[in-house]
């Protein structure tokens, strides 16, 4: 599976991008995905992922700014973020797993915002 994100940028406080994510090769729509984001010298931090039901999950942090989203089978995911603010500069990562079994990350995409 090979995972393609898109969408980051420069953007001021307040301000809205949309992340995509592409999947290719052999996925099945139980696939969970989603977005991480990472800053330098912390972890890697769950954003938003679709769960193997389809039901999205967020981080208290982005709750109601942040909207994911994407087709039955998860071959194109969204992350629609609004109301950004200074604190959600980092560089976002898209993921995908099946189970234990299987576990994908696309190549980072850097999101910065200015105050």
């Amino acid at each position: 599976v090979q995972l393609q994100a898109s969408g980051g940028g420069l953007v001021q406080a307040g301000g809205s991008l949309r992340l995509s994510c592409a999947a290719s090769g052999i996925i099945f729509s139980t696939d969970v995905m989603g977005w991480y984001r990472q800053i330098p010298g912390k972890q890697r931090e769950l954003v938003a992922e679709i769960t193997s039901g389809g039901s999205p999950n967020y981080a208290d942090s982005v709750k109601g700014r942040f909207t994911i989203s994407g087709d039955n089978a998860k071959t194109t995911v969204y992350l629609q973020m609004n109301d950004l603010k200074p604190e959600d500069t980092a560089v976002y990562y898209c993921r995908r797993t099946r189970g234990l079994a299987r576990d994908y990350w696309g190549q980072g995409t850097q999101v910065t915002v200015s105050s």
